[in-house]
C-alpha cells in the first residue's frame, strides 16, 4: 500500500494532468458527480493538513520572523497584483478574470510543502507559511477579491469569509484536535495523507474540467498561457525578493515555491460557491492545479541542484 501511495505522490503532476485530459475529452463520468462534492473534498484535504501540523510548525513564526513576514507579504501582494495585471493585459472576459484573480488572492497550497522538500528548501518555513497564509485567508482573500474583482461581479465578502472558515479553517482545527486526542489513529493515517490529498486534487480538477470541457476546448490555450505566466512570475519574484533580502538558498527556494504555488482548489471552490453566474470562473483554478505541479517538479530540480 505504501508503495502505491509513494507512486501517487511522486507522480502527482502527471496523474493530475492525465485526469484533466480524460475529463476534457471524456467529460461524462466525472461531470455526473456534480460540483457539490468539491467542498467536502477540499475539506478532507484541509483536515489531512491539520493532522500533520504540530507546535513546531507554528514556532517558525518566532524562530524566523523576518523570513515569515517576507514570505506572507509577498504571497498576498505579488500574486493578487500579478493576477489583476494579467487580466488587464489579456483583456479577459469577466468569468475568466474572476477565476484568475481568485487564484491570485488565495493562500499557499499544501502541494508546495512537497515541492519544497524535493527542492531541498527550508521545509519548516514552507509549512509555517502555508499554515499562516491559510489562517489569514478568511480575512485577506475576500478583501483582496473585492478590491480587485468587485467591478466584474458582486463579491459577497462576508459569505466568502464564512465559506473559507467552514471549508478550510474548521477542517484544519478538527485535524489538529484529531492529532492531539487520537494519536494512534493519526500516526497510522499520516503516511497515507499525501497520496489521499493527491487523489482528492485529481478529482476536483477532473470535475471542474469536465463541467467546462466545451469552453476549454475553444479557449483553453489563453487560460493556460495566463496561468503559466502567473505561476512563473510568482516563482521568480518570490525567489528574487527573498534573495534581495539576503536569505539563504533553502529559504529562497521555500518562499519562491510557496508564493508560486497557490491553493487553487480553494479558488475553484470559492468560484463554484460564490460566482455561480460565472461558471467558467472555476476553470483557472483547475488549470493552475495541473500546471503548478508540473512547474513545481521542474523548479524543484533546479533549486535542488543549486543547494548541492
Amino acid at each position: 500500500m505504501k508503495r502505491i501511495c509513494n507512486f501517487i505522490t511522486s507522480w502527482m503532476g502527471a496523474l493530475v494532468l492525465l485526469t484533466a485530459l480524460f475529463a476534457l475529452f471524456v467529460p461524462a463520468p466525472l461531470k455526473s458527480m456534480g460540483t457539490a462534492v468539491i467542498n467536502p473534498m477540499l475539506g478532507l484535504i484541509m483536515f489531512g493538513m491539520g493532522m500533520t501540523l504540530t507546535g513546531k510548525d507554528f514556532k517558525v513564526l518566532l524562530q524566523h520572523p523576518k523570513e515569515m513576514l517576507i514570505g506572507v507579504m509577498v504571497q498576498f501582494t505579488v500574486m493578487p497584483f500579478v493576477a489583476w495585471l494579467l487580466v488587464k493585459m489579456f483583456s479577459l472576459p469577466p468569468d475568466l478574470a474572476i477565476g484568475v484573480i481568485l487564484v491570485g488572492c488565495c493562500p499557499g497550497g499544501t502541494a508546495s510543502n512537497v515541492i519544497t522538500y524535493l527542492a531541498k528548501g527550508n521545509l519548516a518555513l514552507s509549512v509555517g507559511m502555508t499554515a499562516t497564509t491559510t489562517l489569514l485567508a478568511p480575512l485577506l482573500t475576500p478583501l483582496l477579491v473585492w478590491l480587485l474583482a468587485g467591478t466584474l461581479a458582486p463579491v459577497d465578502t462576508v459569505g466568502m469569509l464564512l465559506s473559507i472558515v467552514y471549508v478550510v479553517i474548521a477542517p484544519i482545527v478538527c485535524g489538529i484536535l484529531c492529532r492531539k486526542y487520537l494519536p494512534r489513529f493519526t500516526a497510522w493515517v499520516v503516511d497515507y495523507l499525501p497520496a489521499f490529498s493527491s487523489l482528492m486534487i485529481m478529482l476536483v480538477v477532473g470535475i471542474i474540467v469536465s463541467h467546462n470541457a466545451d469552453k476549454l476546448l475553444s479557449s483553453g490555450a489563453v487560460v493556460l498561457l495566463v496561468v503559466a505566466i502567473h505561476n512563473a512570475v510568482g516563482l521568480f519574484l518570490g525567489y528574487l525578493i527573498a534573495r534581495t533580502a539576503h536569505l539563504s538558498m533553502p529559504e529562497c527556494a521555500a518562499i519562491s515555491i510557496e508564493v508560486g504555488m497557490q491553493n487553487s482548489g480553494l479558488a475553484s471552490s470559492l468560484a463554484v460557491m460564490h460566482f455561480a453566474a460565472n461558471p467558467f470562473a472555476a476553470t483557472p483554478g483547475a488549470i493552475f492545479s495541473v500546471w503548478h505541479n508540473i512547474s513545481g517538479a521542474l523548479i524543484a530540480k533546479i533549486y535542488s541542484r543549486q543547494s548541492d
